[in-house]
C-alpha cells in the first residue's frame, strides 16, 4: 500500500534548464545541483563533491545502514570504479588492483551496495539469458561523471585537451544516462563483447532491444561490434552516438524510452 518514487541523478536537460549548462560542462561537472554554483571555483567544487557528497554517501547512506565488514575495501572499490568507469574488469583483477585478499562474492556485494547508493554499478554482459548474464565479468560504470572528475586532480581544460580521457568521460556520461533510467525500472542495461568485438551498451525494455555504441573521435565507416550483435540478437535499434551518429547532446536530452521506441 505504498508507491515508490525514484529520484535519480539529474539529467542533462535538467542541468541545462536550471543552470544554463553546456554539454561540455555537463560531461565534466556531472549532475549534482547542489555543486553547480561552485563550478567557477573548480578546487572548491571538487572538495564539495568529495567531502559533502562522496564521503557522506559512503559513511552515512552505506556504512550506517548496511553491515559492511570491510569498509576500507568498499571505499577502495568505489575509487577504483570511478577511476575505471567504462572498463570491463574481472573481480579477480579488481582484487589485484585493490591489493586485497578478499573474495569475489564480497566484492560483488559491495558493488551492489555502491549501485544502490547511486555511485558506481557493474554492468553485466548481455547473453540473451539472465543466468549467463549474472555470472559475467562486470563493466564498471559511474552514475554521475562528477564522481570521476572530482577525484582526478585534473582541470576541465586538461581533461578536454586529452582526447582519450574526454572520450572515456563521454562514454561514461551516456552510460550514466542509461544506468539511471535502469535504476528507476525504465529499462535494463548491459554491455556485450565477443572476442575483439564489443558494443558499449545494450538496453532492454520488455521485448524491445537496442544496441548503442559511443564514439567521440573521428567518424568511422564500420562498427564490427554493432554488426555482429545485430546478426546474433536482431535488436530493434542499433544506434551510434557521437561522431558520425546521433549528437551526444541530442541523445542525452531525450529520455531512454525515446530511443527504444523508434
Amino acid at each position: 500500500r505504498f508507491e515508490t518514487l525514484h529520484l535519480p541523478h539529474w539529467s542533462f536537460a535538467e542541468m541545462r534548464d536550471a543552470f544554463g549548462w553546456s554539454l561540455d560542462q555537463y560531461l565534466f561537472f556531472g549532475s549534482y545541483p547542489g555543486a553547480a554554483p561552485l563550478v567557477r571555483e573548480p578546487e572548491r567544487w571538487a572538495r564539495y563533491v568529495v567531502d559533502a557528497l562522496i564521503e557522506t554517501t559512503i559513511s552515512r547512506d552505506v556504512l550506517l545502514l548496511t553491515r559492511v565488514d570491510r569498509p576500507a575495501l568498499l571505499r577502495r572499490l568505489f575509487e577504483l570504479g570511478s577511476r575505471m568507469s567504462g572498463q570491463i574488469v574481472s573481480y579477480t583483477k579488481m582484487l589485484g588492483q585493490l591489493q586485497d585478499t578478499g573474495n569475489v562474492t564480497t566484492l560483488a556485494h559491495y558493488l551492489d551496495l555502491l549501485a544502490g547508493a547511486g555511485m558506481v554499478t557493474g554492468l553485466q554482459k548481455y547473453a540473451g539469458g539472465a543466468v549467463r548474464s549474472r555470472g559475467s565479468i562486470p563493466k564498471l560504470q559511474v552514475l554521475n561523471t562528477a564522481l570521476t572528475t572530482a577525484q582526478s586532480g585534473r582541470t576541465f581544460a586538461e581533461t578536454k585537451a586529452d582526447r582519450e580521457a574526454w572520450g572515456r568521460l563521454t562514454e561514461s556520461a551516456v552510460g550514466a544516462h542509461l544506468a539511471n533510467a535502469a535504476a528507476t525500472g525504465e529499462c535494463e542495461i548491459f554491455y556485450w563483447r565477443d572476442r575483439n568485438r564489443e558494443v558499449d551498451f545494450v538496453v532492454r525494455s520488455g521485448p524491445r532491444l537496442a544496441a548503442i555504441e559511443v564514439k567521440s573521435g573521428r567518424p568511422r565507416d564500420s562498427f564490427p561490434g554493432l554488426a555482429a550483435f545485430s546478426d546474433l540478437f536482431n535488436p530493434k535499434r542499433a544506434l551510434l552516438v557521437g561522431s558520425g551518429g546521433i549528437p551526444v547532446d541530442e541523445f542525452l536530452l531525450q529520455p531512454v524510452r525515446h530511443w527504444l521506441a523508434g
